[in-house]
This record gives C-alpha cells, sequence and structure tokens, in this order.
C-alpha cells in the first residue's frame, strides 16, 4: 500500500515508542487484557489504552470479547505491518524476556479452576509447559520409523543426525564447512554409525541408489541452483528409498536472506514439485505446512517423494 509523507511519518512516529514495542512483542504471543498489560508492563492503564488504540487504528492489534472482557492480539492488517516486521527482526532487548515471564504469570492466574490445558486451548502451541518441546516431541516420533541407511544434506553440526542415530542402520553428514563438519565430528564421536563428509551437496560423493533415506532439511536456500540440490539427491536414492524436503516458501525479505547467508528467496511448491517430477520421483506431498507466528511468518513447504522400485 503506497503512503504519502504525512502517512510514513506518522507510521515512524508510531513505531518509534519503546512501549508500543512492548506491547506488540506481547501481543505476538499472548493475549491479554488492559489490565494485564498493565500488570506486565508497569505502565499506567491510561497510558496502556491509548497505546492499545493508536495501535488497534493502524492495523497492528484486534480485540475480541472474553468472559465479558477485551483481549488484544496482535494482527496482520494495515500498512503499518510491512514496517514493524522489518524493525521486529533486529529487535534483541532484556526487557522483553521478563515481560514474556511475568506474562506467563498472568496467564496462571487467569486459569479460576481451569487446567493448564484448557487456560490455553486454542494457543497451546505457544505456552511453555515442563518438558514439551519440539525436540522431546522429535525423540517420542522418531521411534515409528525405520530410516535405514540415512543420508542428511547439508546437515550442519548434526542436530537431526543425533535424532536418528539410534533408528538409523548409518547416518551419512554432508556439509561444505570444514568448520561445522568438525564441530560435527566431536559432537557425535559417540556414535559409530555416524559419519561426517566436507562435500559439496550439489555433487554428492556417494554411489547410485546409495540410501533409503534423505533429508534435504533447509538447504535450498543455501543454493543458486536449487535443482542440482534435489538432482543429486534423487541421484543416490534407492528404488523404494524416501526423500524429504523443507524450505523455507518464497518471500520478499530480503534482510534475512542476508543475515542467514541465503542464496535465494525460498521456492514455491508447485515449483518443488516440478523438480522432483523431473528427477523421477513420485510426489507423495508437497504443501505449505507451517507460518510461524512471529514476524515476519515465514512459511515452510515440506516435500515427500520416493523413488518408485
Amino acid at each position: 500500500m503506497p503512503l504519502n509523507l504525512e502517512q510514513s511519518t506518522e507510521l515512524c512516529q508510531l513505531l518509534g515508542d519503546a512501549s508500543r514495542q512492548r506491547l506488540l512483542l506481547l501481543l505476538e504471543q499472548f493475549e491479554l487484557t488492559t489490565a494485564e498489560l498493565t500488570t506486565i508492563t508497569g505502565l499506567a492503564q491510561s497510558r496502556v489504552s491509548t497505546h492499545l488504540a493508536r495501535l488497534k487504528r493502524a492495523g497492528l492489534v484486534q480485540d475480541q470479547r472474553v468472559a465479558g472482557s477485551a483481549r488484544y492480539s496482535a494482527s496482520q492488517d494495515g500498512a503499518a505491518h510491512p514496517v514493524w516486521a522489518l524493525l521486529r527482526q533486529g529487535l534483541d532487548d532484556p526487557r522483553t524476556l521478563l515481560d514474556r515471564e511475568r506474562a506467563a504469570e498472568c496467564i496462571l492466574a487467569r486459569k479460576h479452576g481451569r487446567t493448564w490445558a484448557e487456560s490455553v486451548a486454542g494457543r497451546m502451541e505457544v505456552h511453555y509447559s515442563p518438558g514439551r518441546t519440539w525436540e522431546a516431541t522429535a525423540r517420542g516420533l522418531i521411534g515409528l520409523i525405520a530410516p535405514g541407511r540415512v543420508l542428511d544434506v547439508a546437515s550442519g553440526d548434526g542436530v537431526l543426525a543425533e535424532l536418528l542415530a539410534e533408528e538409523a542402520e548409518s547416518v551419512d553428514c554432508v556439509d561444505i564447512s570444514e568448520t561445522v563438519v568438525a564441530a560435527g565430528r566431536a559432537r557425535l564421536a559417540a556414535h559409530a554409525n555416524v559419519r561426517f563428509h566436507c562435500a559439496d551437496m550439489h555433487d554428492l560423493p556417494f554411489a547410485e541408489a546409495s540410501f533409503d533415506t534423505v533429508f534435504v532439511m533447509h538447504a535450498l536456500t543455501c543454493s543458486r541452483t536449487p535443482a542440482e540440490v534435489i538432482r543429486a539427491a534423487g541421484r543416490v536414492l534407492a528404488p523404494e528409498g524416501r526423500l524429504v524436503v523443507v524450505a523455507l516458501k518464497s518471500h520478499q525479505h530480503e534482510a534475512a536472506m542476508v543475515a542467514y547467508d541465503h542464496l535465494n528467496m525460498g521456492i514455491e511448491p508447485a515449483a518443488l514439485r516440478k523438480l522432483l517430477v523431473a528427477n523421477k520421483l513420485k510426489v507423495d506431498a508437497c504443501r505449505v505446512t507451517s507460518r510461524e507466528l512471529r514476524p515476519p511468518y515465514f512459511e515452510v513447504v515440506t516435500a515427500l517423494a520416493h523413488r518408485p522400485g
């Protein structure tokens, strides 16, 4: 949405206030009342109300009536949102951690006899619970699969390999950085079935049909030629072998591309499907599977494919 100079100035003034930024950061993760925001931030209730009114007019927050009171949460509407999303990427302040801790205490105090699950129903994924982490969930689910001979393309220092090592026959990890490979070898030295290779993911140093399961996890954005990565992964996949690709959906956030050494701006599901089919793979699924809850709301594409026997 184009802005004139007056609108641009007003938008900068709106977001150029630390208190309003604190409120926005809180409301990205929690639905909170004016009274709760006052308790959390220590700001006067009149100031909180004024800030919320301005943010609501700008389309950055929304409210709904719950149990007789208005609860506010972040919104993505309005011309202000792209500017806030850009600013949000670089924010890192100790006060925000304290604000989140106080917000969790407010949620707890709000329960009024309900169970924890009942108090956070509908937004459970953004609330902490002891032991409820994605790593714990992954470790619980991995026991259900038999990955066989595994290849982890652009493996980093072996986070995925560490999860798979006990269930896999073998795990070969490929990364182009000698520093990262050395860190991975040290990390997984106790696992005799895990091997690290310093190599280019576009030209994998393995024979054809060497692996039962190939993972290409967040590797495509680090390539100028994603098609070559898929070709190389498909070449080493055994008959009836499975390929798992996870990648960012195409986006327009160039700052993130630079910060994380990405070489492209993501890929559309249709384009990824086309690459898989071009390499004679049977596509079982290829779609957007998740959307981040905090700006800039990156979306993730997951593709599952196999090589017909």
